[in-house]
Formats: C-alpha cells, structure tokens, sequence
C-alpha cells in the first residue's frame, strides 16, 4: 500500500467509537515507526487527539512495539508525555543517534530521565548529559506549610507569657535548592504542634527536664534501639568488556576491567572447567596452534562482575628480536542478542515449547502435502487439469511450510542446547553443485545467475554433513531471492590451514542494508520469492549454526564470507560434539 493511501485509510477511520479511534491510533503509529509516514507536527497533534480516547492497555501495547521498530525523536518524545507505563518501555529500549538523545534530554520528565540512567549501552555524551540535570532531578522539593487557624478567644486569666514556639519555614534558608531535612520536618504540622506543646510546659514548669531525667531517657532509648541487621553487599554491575594477556603456555597473568581473581590462572590451552572458567574448544586449539582466534565463548561462573558469558578474540604475540612466541594478547565482550551464549533455565523452556509446537505443525502440514500428492498423480482416479494445478500449487506451498517448520526447529534446538551434530567430511565443490542445480528454478525465476569460481579449491569441511548442507542452501537461497533480473552471484571456495571459506556476492538489494539492519529485515518487507520466515531470520540461523559447527559468518560490503572447519585441521574444537 503506498504513503497516500495508507494515511488516507487511517484518516478516514470512524472517530465516532472508541474502537475506530484505536484502529487509526494503531495505523498511525505502525506507519510511523516504519517510516512511511513523516512524523511531523499535525501527526503528533493528531496522535495527541486520539490519545484521549485510547485506553491505557493500547497505548502501552503500541509503546512495546516500539522497542523493535526504528522510530524518530520526536515519536518517541511523544510517547515519553504518557503515564510511567507506557513511556518505560520505550525509553528502556528504543536507540536513537546521540545528537537526537541530547535532543530529548531537556523535554523529559525526571521520571522518564531515570529510566534512562538504568541503560547501560547509551552513548558517553547522553551519560554525561544525564548528569547535568542531576540539581534538578534529585532535589526535594519545599514543604508548603499551611498556617492553622487560631482558636477563638476565650475569657480566662490571662497565662504567663511563653516563649513563642520555633518558626514554621515556608522555603529554603538558602539561595541552593537544596534543603535540609531537619528544616523540612520542623515545617511539618506534627512537629510544630510538639514544639508547641514542650514550649509550653517549659513556661509552666521551667526545672522540670533536668540532667536526670535527660540521662533516664537516654538510658532508655539505648534498652529499647534495635540495631538493624546488617545488609549484604550488593553485587557488582556486570563488566562489558575486558582486556587480557597469556604467557607463553596459554595461562592468564594480567586483566584489566573486571575483577581478576576468576580468570588469573586460568589456561586457555585446555578446554575443561578450571575453577569457575571455562573455554571452548576453538581458543584451545588455537592457542596449541599459536594461531589468532575470534569470537570464541568464555564462561565465568560466581558471583564478580565477570561472571556470565563472554565472547573472546586473540592474537599470537611473538619477541621482535627472537622471534619466541610469549604469549596470546585479546579482548572479551559480552554477547550480542544474535548470538547464543548461554543456556538458561527460562530459554530452555522456551525452546522446548517451540519444539512441541514445530512438532504439532509438521503433522498436519505432512498430511495435507500427502494427500495433494496423491491428486497430483491420480493414484485415486483421474482428476481434471484444473485440479491438477491446484495440488500442484497446495504441494509446493506445503514443502515450502515444512521448509520453514523445519527452520524453526533447528533454531530452536541451537537455543536449547540439543542440535544433534555427526562428525564427517563434506567435499565442497559437489556441495555447492547440489545447491546450485535445487536453486536453479528460483534463479530462474528471479532472473539470476549462480557462477562457481573454477579457481575454487577442492577442499573438505569437518562438519556434520546435513547441517553443512542446509547452512550453505538457505544462505544461498536468501541471497537469490534478493537478486533482481540480470544480476549475478559469484561463489568461491578456498581453503585455509584450518578453516574453509565460502565467499558469496552480495546482492544489490542487500547492499543498502547496514550489518545490524540485515539481520532484522522483516518477513513482511520482503518480494515474493523470499524466505517464508524472512532474510532476517536466515541469516541469524546460518550465523548461530555456523557458530555450533566452529566457524562464523561475516558479512561485508560486497560479499558474506562463511567460514568453517578444514578437514586438514587436527582439533576441529566443538564442531565434533555430539549432543549440545
């Protein structure tokens, strides 16, 4: 649907209910945050006008679609004007550049500027900004002290005078906005009616508190105070990242930026628990090897700031003059949220019921492909032609569903830790002839070309041999469904000491896409021909699953490279695991 006619739509809707004012506050949102349509004065005025007449549990549900979308400053200004509810979960999740955030600061609440003090991924210039409003976000503020009325006067002798009671603030003692707690509770009614009351029995009785009675009450505060027990140490924040040098033999003598004690003495040469760290296989094999590695996993258990999962890279590091190997030197980041890291007890859950529901959806979907295969081939009877065509249709829709059912279940098992991998040798040119000769009618269909690089290397991968070939064929489908009528694919295979590289030719619809962009391209902002669960989702499932088998996918300006292990290699790491 194009811009015009989508406003024309939303515009149109029936303002009379509540339900029409939902629906055009829904559209108007979703057409937003996309970016089809300008988010400009008369759209917010018109947002603010629906507004009055959207339920709360609306608004906070279009607040957390937010979270996942791209929307502007000023949408997200907008919805910071809401209740704590609705405006929370936009301004705990929502990325905006840094001159935008700046931009926002001084038209926040302080209510909304704390929620964003709790982000820790926010640029060092919205930090600071932060700071700056911090005489203004933590003041309290002056009581205001409304006078009692006096009573009515009565006729009765006339007392002896009494000191007149401490005065009632109505302000600051001092030009600072800062206010002294005692000068507030003395401007409480309360305590002025207690002063008021000690003032006068010091006028009627003037030695009644003596050193006496002074030490008895003392005495007795002391009997009666109950020492509050003492609070445990709070837990530090978790680091983000750090930095790390080896000896020659691969053992952790310096860290800087998170506590020491857990990693210092911990071998990156052997992949087994030591103490409350753990490495995988790749950096083991490497550091044997004194070859670089990246992005392997590193798990830290306890309790410091460096426990959880950490994704680590190094070099090798050699003597200038000797030329000796002293040591590994790299740095550690936390995860991304496209990367599988660690396995929790709520993740597993999830996976585990994502893989009942895969189960319960290929049933049905294998029936009914069944059954327009028997039409399609007349084994109960002739069929007219019409019929023909159509389980033809229904078949393939169907082999394209299990396709995708499929695709969920393998996602969900890396998630969960169960994908069942078989270590075997996969020869890679016979490989990518298989992919090449299923792929043709989609090329075909999207007017591609799929050249092999003849130069290509006749290597072999150490994978599991299914999982190698659905990674090499849903990457490669994604990649032909973005093409357009006359563009080419090259594909090229080399091979390393101990790694195979695929390199792919990006295509030009692709290019345009940033890296964090492409591995979050909706289902539905694809042409026909895409995958069914989106480029998006196919590039982070060859990602994880390049990652279970050893290897990684990285993705350029004009090409994505895939890398896996060589058969050549002596340690092929984790990609030999049998259960994960």
């Amino acid at each position: 649907m194009r811009f015009d006619d989508s406003l024309k739509t939303v515009l149109s809707a029936d303002m009379a209910t509540g339900f029409g004012a939902q629906s055009a506050w829904r559209q108007l949102v979703d057409l937003m945050s996309r970016g089809r349509m300008p988010v400009d004065e008369p759209a917010i005025a018109r947002l603010r006008l629906l507004r009055q007449a959207v339920p709360a549990a609306v608004r906070a549900a279009s607040a957390r679609s937010l979270a996942f979308a791209s929307p502007g400053v000023a949408l997200v200004g907008f919805f910071a004007e809401d209740e704590l509810a609705i405006a929370a979960p936009v301004l705990r999740m929502v990325r905006l550049p840094t001159a935008d955030w700046l931009t926002l600061l001084p038209a926040l609440s302080p209510t909304g500027r704390s929620v964003l003090r709790h982000r820790r991924d926010l640029p060092s210039e919205v930090a600071r900004g932060l700071q700056t409003f911090g005489t203004i976000d933590f003041v309290l503020p002056a009581p205001e002290i409304v006078a009692e009325a006096a009573p009515e006067p009565v006729l009765a002798p006339a007392p002896t005078p009494a000191p007149p009671p401490p005065p009632v603030l109505a302000g600051p003692l001092s030009e600072t906005p800062f206010v002294a707690v005692g000068d507030i509770a003395r401007g409480l009614p309360v305590v002025a009616q207690a002063f008021r009351h000690i003032a006068g029995e010091r006028s009627s009785d003037p030695a009644r508190f003596e050193i006496s009675d002074l030490v008895a009450r003392i005495d007795a505060f002391n009997r009666e105070r109950i020492a509050p027990p003492e609070q445990p140490a709070a837990p530090k924040a978790p680091g983000e990242s750090f930095l790390f040098e080896t000896d020659s033999t691969g053992v952790i003598r310096w860290i800087e930026g998170v506590t020491r004690a857990p990693l210092i003495g911990v071998s990156l040469a052997h992949a087994t628990l030591q103490g409350d760290a753990q490495v995988d296989g790749v950096v083991a094999g490497a550091v044997r090897r004194r070859s670089r590695f990246a992005d392997a996993r590193l798990q830290v258990g306890g309790l410091s700031d460096a426990k959880g999962s950490w994704r680590i890279s190094g070099i090798p590091v050699f003597d200038h003059q000797s030329g000796r190997f002293t040591g590994i030197r790299g740095t550690a980041r936390r995860p991304r949220h496209d990367e599988v890291a660690e396995r929790h007890a709520a993740t597993t859950t999830v996976s585990d019921s994502l893989r009942q529901l895969v189960h319960e959806l290929r049933t049905p979907t294998n029936a009914i492909a069944g059954f327009a295969e028997l039409i399609e081939t007349e084994l109960l009877g002739p069929v007219s032609p019409t019929y023909r065509d159509r389980a033809t249709a229904i078949r393939t829709q169907a082999g394209d569903l299990l396709a995708a059912i499929d695709d969920l279940d393998t996602a969900a098992r890396i998630e969960g830790h169960a994908l069942d991998l078989r270590p075997t040798m996969v020869l890679v040119l016979p490989l990518i002839d298989r992919v090449v000769t299923d792929l043709a009618p989609l090329a075909r269909l999207r007017g591609a070309t799929l050249l092999v690089d003849p130069g290509s290397d006749d290597c072999e991968i150490a994978a599991d041999d299914r999982a190698v070939e659905r990674l090499v064929g849903r990457l490669l489908a994604a990649l032909v469904s973005a093409c357009g009528r006359g563009e080419r694919i090259g594909i090229t295979a080399t091979s390393g000491s101990d790694q195979v590289l695929l390199s792919f030719d990006r295509p030009r619809a692709l290019a345009a896409h940033a890296t964090e962009t492409l591995l979050s391209i909706d289902a539905e902002d694809e042409i026909e021909g895409a995958p069914l669960l989106g480029t998006g989702f196919t590039l982070r499932l060859v990602q994880n699953l390049a990652g279970e088998l050893g290897g990684g996918l990285a993705i350029d300006a004009d090409r994505l490279t895939l890398r896996l292990p060589s058969a050549l290699q002596r340690d092929t790491g984790q990609a030999f695991d049998t259960v994960r």
